[in-house]
């Protein structure tokens, strides 16, 4: 763990602290933890200045370096970063691998909000996944039933980037693992996955649409057909 990192990450947050701008994205995201007030851009662009800065030597040092900035997170800022850190090209690329599927499924579940799931879930569980098809398909067969709303979604949502690659059988199978659920996270998860899906293969997402009519939500109807 790089504790000089997390503290840097910190001295950071405070030095561009926005108070006004900080109670407006709290109230937008209805987050219960505070925010520093950063625009998205600043956020990305100072850590990603501050990773080049102080790099990791090894893998069990990024793992525990992204888990302890996210777990010990006081502003919401510091988990942004640990995603960042994450995704950050120099790791990812070498060191993304199945062993890291547990710490993202604990930032999923611990997270349990759309800015950060949504993240993990199509540019992290999904580089996995079509990295490691063989390793973790098996492994988000499990998310598909989970009683978990935010693990669910994330099988949902894993292929959003995959374009004419998409597994239509485990889509299919993801999306029936939610199709009952009333929750608006959901419904959106379901109604998005189709929508992204009808840009690769419209007629697929007509025939899934059309047959599961009954059981689709409004809502996910509306998205999956937004567009055709």
């Amino acid at each position: 763990m790089n504790t000089k990192m997390q503290n840097e990450l910190r001295n950071f947050l405070r030095q561009h602290a926005d108070p006004i701008k900080a109670k407006e994205q709290q109230r937008y995201m209805k987050s219960t933890m505070p925010y520093a007030g950063l625009t998205a851009g600043d956020l990305r662009k100072g850590v990603r200045e501050i990773f080049k800065a102080m790099p990791l030597s090894d893998k069990a040092s990024w793992l525990s370096t992204v888990e302890v900035i996210w777990d010990q997170a006081e502003l919401r800022e510091e988990r942004y970063a640990a995603i960042e850190l994450l995704a950050f090209n120099k790791y990812q690329k070498t060191w993304l691998a199945p062993d890291c599927l547990q710490l993202l499924r604990h930032m999923i579940i611990t997270g349990a909000w759309w800015d950060y799931v949504d993240n993990l879930a199509s540019n992290h569980v999904g580089v996995l996944l079509a990295r490691y098809p063989k390793e973790i398909k098996p492994e988000l067969e499990k998310w598909i039933p989970d009683p978990d709303l935010w693990v669910r979604r994330t099988s949902i949502l894993a292929q959003l980037k995959f374009k004419d690659t998409t597994d239509t059988d485990f889509l299919h199978r993801a999306i029936q693992g939610s199709i009952n659920d009333n929750d608006f996270f959901a419904r959106k998860a379901i109604g998005w996955a189709l929508r992204q899906y009808a840009r690769s293969d419209a007629d697929w997402v007509r025939s899934y649409v059309d047959k599961y009519q009954d059981q689709l939500s409004n809502l996910s109807k509306r998205e999956a057909l937004k567009h055709l």
